[in-house]
């Protein structure tokens, strides 16, 4: 929301906002801006008949005392996802969709739309190196790129976001099960995609992972004649001293990225690109210089010995293809993979055998969890006994506060390992750059 509300504010509109808690990153960039509250809350004097809308993000409640004003003054009030539509409705729509890899996929698209200096609009989930909002919006731009996801889209519309932007180009990178807090089975998780599906425009393109036996299944059961089928493999490639090469048609090409999962993502990004007008030629020439998405099997230390890396896996699907994509890689190392149970799927008493053998590709393993997390998601109180149980994993140890993860990490030897940090949340406050600059300077010179 506060992307959306940067992106408005440098197109030119007059921006204004509420909240009851604004947390840095976000509140620092809203003050750069000019666009921070001068005061938190929610006040009712703010909504007037001279605003053209208001635009409710997930943390509005449906009794918001504000929304409850602009709807009887007549003013609309749009999602997220609604308002971001209205604005492309006259564009070609892109939206990436799937349970991993949106990311990834919609970052490569935009690298090399800004590196050929082609105009797009877009919404990404995560900072990018060369972006410096994660929303843009204009009146000239041909195409609006946006990573789509299955949560609600907002607390006065239920549907999931991809269903709102009813895009002309549509990606499926993958399906497993997640959200079990909204989607109770895998069925009704399923359903969400073939709804997506259902919401193409007429003579839609579809791209999707035919190396996924569930998207393949998904898009048999296709009943419209008008979308057209664009499926994606896994490339032929090599690795090399620690470095990736592409083999293409056009040529062969050098990748910056690593793993099975991230090599799919590079041919589905590459097939929508098509789409867009851009050959393989140009593709390949630029390709290389992507380094990832914040939180995306980012490396962000590296010496001769010791490698961290930071990725916001956390289903079991993700986290399964982070710690294989990571061993492949770093052959010889020992592999210390730190995960932390932080959704509300993940800390579920019902989901966590859905963990069973996603960790045996670590050397060591570890998985984190705050009681604190639980409370605020009104769940039980988990037993370690139960996450080891679930794990099913040899030697795995469960902590459940920053100074155990501390110790365990500060107290073995760093000699030729890779440390992957693997959550969507933060290790309950772990001070990540605390450990790195500990192992980059040991002696504390």
């Amino acid at each position: 929301m506060h992307n959306l509300a940067i992106a408005l504010h440098k197109k030119g509109e007059v921006v204004t906002g509420s909240d009851d808690e604004i947390f840095d990153p976000s509140g620092k960039r809203l003050r750069m801006y000019g666009l921070f509250p001068e005061k938190t809350g929610w006040f009712t004097e703010n909504i007037h008949p001279k605003l053209d809308a208001v635009i409710a993000g997930m943390h509005a409640k449906p009794d918001n005392p504000e929304l409850l004003k602009a709807r009887q003054l007549g003013i609309p009030v749009y999602s997220f996802p609604e308002f971001l539509y209205e604005h492309a409705r006259e564009k070609t729509r892109v939206v990436i969709g799937g349970s991993h890899g949106k990311t990834t996929i919609t970052s490569i698209i935009l690298h090399i739309l800004k590196k050929l200096d082609m105009k797009t609009d877009y919404m990404v989930g995560a900072q990018l190196e060369g972006f410096d909002v994660m929303v843009k919006l204009s009146d000239d731009a041909p195409f609006m790129v946006m990573e789509g996801d299955e949560y609600p889209s907002g607390p006065t519309d239920p549907r999931p976001k991809f269903h709102v932007y009813k895009p002309h180009i549509a990606v499926i990178s993958g399906i497993a099960w997640d959200h079990m807090n909204v989607f109770p089975t895998y069925e009704d998780y399923l359903d969400q995609f073939r709804t997506f599906i259902d919401c193409m425009e007429e003579n839609g393109k579809l791209i999707y992972c035919a190396d996924e036996p569930s998207v393949n299944a998904l898009v048999q059961q296709i009943q419209r004649d008008d979308v057209h089928l664009y499926p994606y493999y896994i490339p032929e490639y090599l690795v090399k001293d620690g470095h990736t090469t592409v083999f293409g048609e056009e040529g062969n090409f050098p990748v910056g990225l690593f793993g099975r999962h991230n090599l799919l993502n590079i041919q589905a990004a590459r097939l929508v690109l098509q789409q867009l007008g851009v050959d393989d030629e140009a593709f390949g020439k630029h390709i290389g210089s992507f380094r990832g998405a914040s939180n995306r099997l980012e490396t962000i230390y590296h010496s001769d010995d010791v490698v961290v890396i930071r990725d916001f896996a956390h289903a079991p699907s993700k986290l399964r293809a982070t710690l294989e994509a990571v061993k492949a890689h770093y052959t010889g190392k020992t592999i210390v993979a730190c995960m932390e149970l932080h959704t509300y799927s993940s800390l579920n008493r019902a989901f966590l055998p859905q963990y069973k053998d996603t960790m045996e590709e670590a050397d060591e393993a570890i998985v984190f969890y705050s009681p604190h997390a639980l409370e605020l998601k009104r769940l039980p109180l988990l037993d370690k006994s139960e996450v080891t149980r679930a794990f099913n994993k040899k030697g795995l140890q469960v902590v459940t506060d920053k100074e155990s993860l501390g110790h365990i990490l500060h107290s073995r030897p760093s000699h030729n390992t890779c440390f992957l940090f693997m959550s969507s949340g933060s290790f309950g406050g772990f001070d990540l750059a605390g450990f790195i600059q500990k192992l980059a300077n040991p002696l504390g010179d």
